[in-house]
């Protein structure tokens, strides 16, 4: 809304100089208040719309999982300080994304699409820790076979996502799946030597023939997952 010298020299007429400026400053606040009002609704509305995604192979082996469940067992039994990732949430993330918009998400699936790659067997094997045993804030699941075909995956999508606008992935790839975040380093000494002892526990293979597009809704119970759009082999 814009004023014009006739509208000011109206309202000064009317009202008089000082009901005049008390008016003009009385509805100049109201009209901040009502753009900083549709500014967050704006905001409110785009943050609805955007999803929080990441691209993964899931774990579908019953086996497997019940071997991840006695495993975060026994790191429990150490009496360490952990979140535990529910056993049917652990997978094999190849691309963390961030917040999308839906519009994003079909041609995200589209260039998943051009990533080629036969079915393979991915053996998961041995325990381990990020950043390291001694700094330990995740522990991890490492994969022994198939962790090649992994990184070829790794290697294709990169550059496929950058030309869509993401931004490098500052981490790199490391073929993992976390099954505990270290909260506090309460027996810490234990947790190592859990971790030490079970280097080569090995909770059997997967097929991964089946690479997912997700979705992750954070709540107070811990994320929930949803697969948006997949690429199967």
């Amino acid at each position: 809304m814009s004023f014009h010298y006739g509208h000011i020299k109206a309202c000064v007429e009317h009202f008089g100089v000082k009901d005049a400026v008390l008016w003009f400053f009385a509805l100049t606040r109201d009209l901040v208040k009502i753009k900083i009002e549709l500014r967050e609704l704006v905001r409110g509305f785009v943050m609805s719309e955007m999803i929080r995604s990441f691209i993964a192979f899931d774990i579908d082996n019953e086996l497997v999982l019940r071997r991840f469940s006695e495993v975060q067992a026994m790191l429990l039994n150490a009496g360490a300080d952990l979140k535990l990732v529910e056993p049917r949430n652990i997978h094999i993330t190849m691309r963390f994304l961030g917040n999308i918009s839906l519009s994003m998400v079909d041609p995200v699936h589209e260039e998943m699409k051009k990533v080629s790659f036969a079915p393979f067997s991915a053996e998961i094997r041995g325990l381990g820790a990020f950043p390291d045993l001694r700094y330990a804030r995740v522990v991890w699941a490492g994969i022994r076979r198939g962790a090649d075909e992994l990184r070829n995956i790794s290697n294709q999508l990169e550059p496929l996502l950058q030309g869509l606008g993401f931004k490098p992935d500052p981490k790199g790839f490391s073929p993992h799946l976390t099954l505990a975040r270290v909260k506090t380093g309460r027996h810490k000494a234990e947790l190592i030597q859990c971790i030490q002892d079970s280097a080569d526990y090995e909770f059997g293979a997967i097929k991964a023939d089946c690479l997912k597009l997700k979705k992750s809704v954070l709540t107070p119970r811990g994320p929930i997952y949803s697969s948006l759009r997949e690429v199967r082999r």
